[in-house]
């Protein structure tokens, strides 16, 4: 494990392939069996209703969602109605090693970014504890990642996340702002065409 101060800030830790080509086949497997009974949606920014370049599900009691009323966690698909499919016993295991003193996970995103998709820098702030920190899991293309402090005009440096690299948000950096620039074409074999899935463990609800 990696820990990159930055802005002064401490708690980003990066694994480089954390999880090896075997177990991102298999971490792949079970999140197209999510992906089945609970079909990839397109969120939509609030108010403007601009779709995001990202499809997006989750797994977990709660998932997350963005429409025009706004983002919100709820427990059930926005599209099917159904409740949610479970969280892999694998990323459950990965709670467990890298933030054992929180509570169990209630959320799992899936984002897929196709070739051309990105995500604008942001914080995860849609929980109402910021106390456990948030877990990435990248499978499939490489892409750049940049984060930067608790202010939008901090300055930000950038890394690529590689198939199998976890990055952990924690600490003073649980807050931080990060996003993808690009994703790079071709530069991993793991889905059949193309692209990256990013899976995004969250604790949503205060610790008891």
């Amino acid at each position: 494990m990696q820990d990159i101060p930055i802005n002064g800030l401490s708690g980003l830790a990066y694994l480089p392939g954390h999880f090896g080509r075997e177990a991102q086949e298999d971490l792949l497997e079970r999140i197209r069996a999510i992906v089945a009974e609970a079909p990839l949606f397109q969120p939509v920014m609030p108010k403007t209703g601009k779709p995001f370049s990202v499809r997006m599900s989750n797994c977990g009691p709660l998932g997350w969602v963005s429409d025009i009323n706004g983002y919100r966690y709820q427990p059930t698909h926005p599209e099917t109605g159904k409740p949610w499919p479970e969280i892999p016993a694998v990323l459950q295991n990965l709670w467990s090693e890298l933030a054992s003193e929180a509570p169990e996970p209630e959320a799992c995103l899936i984002n897929f970014y196709d070739t051309g998709a990105k995500m604008g820098l942001h914080q995860d702030r849609d929980e109402q504890t910021f106390e456990a920190p948030v877990i990435s899991v990248s499978l499939g293309d490489t892409a750049t990642f940049r984060v930067g402090g608790v202010n939008r005009k901090d300055p930000t440096q950038s890394f690529r996340l590689q198939s199998g690299d976890v990055v952990v948000l924690g600490g003073k950096a649980r807050l931080a702002f990060h996003g993808i620039d690009r994703v790079l074409k071709g530069t991993s074999t793991l889905l059949k065409n193309g692209g990256r899935i990013n899976l995004t463990l969250r604790r949503v609800t205060p610790f008891d």
